[in-house]
């Protein structure tokens, strides 16, 4: 089990929103590339990033920010937001990104995501933001019809190397996961899954370590906040504590 700090871009600064909501946002750092090395320093092994303004503009305006993140850590970054064509997945990967998550693309343009997979093997990851079961898109302000689960399965098919399961309605909310759902995405797919929305304490890791083949578990207001500790948490996840 991994802990992955995150990162989110706004504007050029390190930010969070509530439940996804582009108006409730709280600033929390000018510096991202500062806050990357910061977790590395506490232990993070893969640092997982967004791009909102990509997110909800379709448009990626954190490239500089990017680069400098990339520039100040060596471990692992995977990254989505606004990722709607190869050619933006192609300069992320110039870029020195590790791994691109694609969401709302995946939805839209499932062939693109089966292109991309093609032509990068293990490096595309598929962001599912899920509320009441169904798949959200456009950083969450539309709500579709697909439900949640199957729609897991079908990007396994396509070739997509992860998941990154999101509830939303527990994203921000330092409220706890939705374990439930997580345990049901997890066993129906074969590929990675990674959980993400609610983590706030240890309990959540606890709880959430219970569910069996999980692969990791994103973290990011909670740290920002003080509500969890990134160092305790990794060794909790390593069984150290």
């Amino acid at each position: 089990m991994i802990i992955i700090p995150a990162i989110d871009l706004k504007d050029g600064k390190c930010v969070r929103l509530l439940q996804g909501r582009e108006e409730d946002v709280t600033v929390y750092s000018d510096d991202p590339a500062g806050m990357a090395r910061h977790w590395v320093e506490c232990g993070a092994k893969l640092l997982h990033v967004v791009d909102l303004d990509g997110a909800f503009t379709g448009e990626q305006k954190n490239f500089e920010r990017i680069r400098e993140i990339r520039r100040a850590i060596h471990i692992p970054i995977e990254l989505g937001g606004g990722i709607r064509d190869i050619g933006r997945i192609d300069n992320l990967m110039t870029l020195g990104v590790d791994r691109v998550i694609i969401g709302t693309s995946a939805a839209n343009n499932p062939e693109m995501v089966k292109d991309a997979c093609e032509k990068y093997p293990g490096k595309v990851i598929v962001g599912i933001d899920a509320k009441d079961g169904k798949v959200a898109v456009k950083g969450w302000v539309e709500v579709t019809e697909f439900d949640a689960v199957e729609f897991g399965v079908n990007m396994e098919k396509l070739g997509a190397a992860g998941i990154i399961y999101t509830d939303i309605s527990r994203d921000g909310m330092l409220t706890g996961p939705n374990i439930d759902a997580m345990a049901k995405m997890v066993a129906s797919v074969k590929i990675p899954v990674i959980a993400s929305g609610g983590v706030s304490k240890l309990e959540d890791i606890k709880n959430l370590m219970q569910i069996k083949n999980l692969w990791g578990i994103i973290t990011g207001k909670a740290l920002y906040s003080g509500a969890l500790d990134l160092r305790q948490a990794i060794d909790f996840a390593r069984g150290a504590v």
